[in-house]
């Protein structure tokens, strides 16, 4: 028993001796920083979103003149150069119209149908005349316009170059304040995006169709990377 015992104490004082694989090592160390690129681009396509609200005794005649409407309204766009693919109905709703809340017995005195429709324009020049000829004929609500690139990736790809650019030249200042060797990238990861341009309109009392200048917009890149310290 003694020397069972001894054997094992003897094992015990000398395992932490023995197992220097259980400690932690020191991180490597590591330069962090953050890159961002911005580069603008004139838009190439625009989408708007229009709407058709009618009213009716019932609400079979609000929907029937709600069709009505937008019927003419598709005819305007189709002649206007719009094709089929690049109009789509985004929202359809019939509510019944209440009135009489003032004196306490509120009733339903008609229907309102409203139907919107998401029109992408490919021809900016065409953008005016496409508006001017949605309102023509039974569009009467603007819910929105926004400004996109058909393929945003070229643009994009010129920002992350940028991005990279930016944070590579922000390690080598750091590195060489801190007075170390910046040595390889040891990981990248990315979030991008763009700044889209408000639509800006003017006034041009020779023209019926509303101008509206598209401006610019910004695609960004932004980048973290680690960068090892040379030893």
């Amino acid at each position: 028993m003694r020397t069972l015992s001894a054997l094992l104490l003897s094992v015990a004082l000398a395992a932490p001796l023995s197992a220097p694989g259980f400690a932690q090592e020191a991180p490597a160390p590591m330069i962090t920083v953050t890159g961002e690129g911005v580069v603008e681009a004139a838009p190439d396509i625009a989408t708007l979103t229009i709407g058709v609200t009618t009213q009716g005794d019932t609400a079979a005649a609000a929907l029937a003149a709600n069709s009505t409407a937008l019927d003419a309204v598709l005819a305007r766009l189709t002649a206007a150069g719009i094709e089929p693919r690049d109009m789509q109905t985004s929202n359809l709703s019939l509510n019944p119209n209440w009135t009489g809340y003032d004196s306490g017995a509120p009733k339903i005195t008609g229907f309102v149908a409203s139907n919107m429709l998401t029109v992408r324009v490919r021809a900016l020049d065409s953008l005016g005349a496409v508006l001017d000829a949605s309102v023509a004929d039974g569009a009467n609500t603007l819910n929105g316009l926004t400004f996109g690139l058909a393929n945003p990736d070229p643009v994009l790809d010129e920002a992350r170059k940028e991005a990279v650019a930016n944070a590579r030249a922000k390690a080598e200042l750091l590195a060489e304040a801190a007075g170390v060797t910046l040595g390889k990238v040891v990981s990248i990861s990315e979030t991008a995006g763009y700044q889209p341009p408000m639509p800006m309109f003017r006034q041009d009392a020779a023209s019926a169709a509303p101008p509206v200048q598209g401006g610019e917009l910004g695609m960004t890149a932004t980048v973290t990377i680690f960068y090892s310290i040379a030893e």
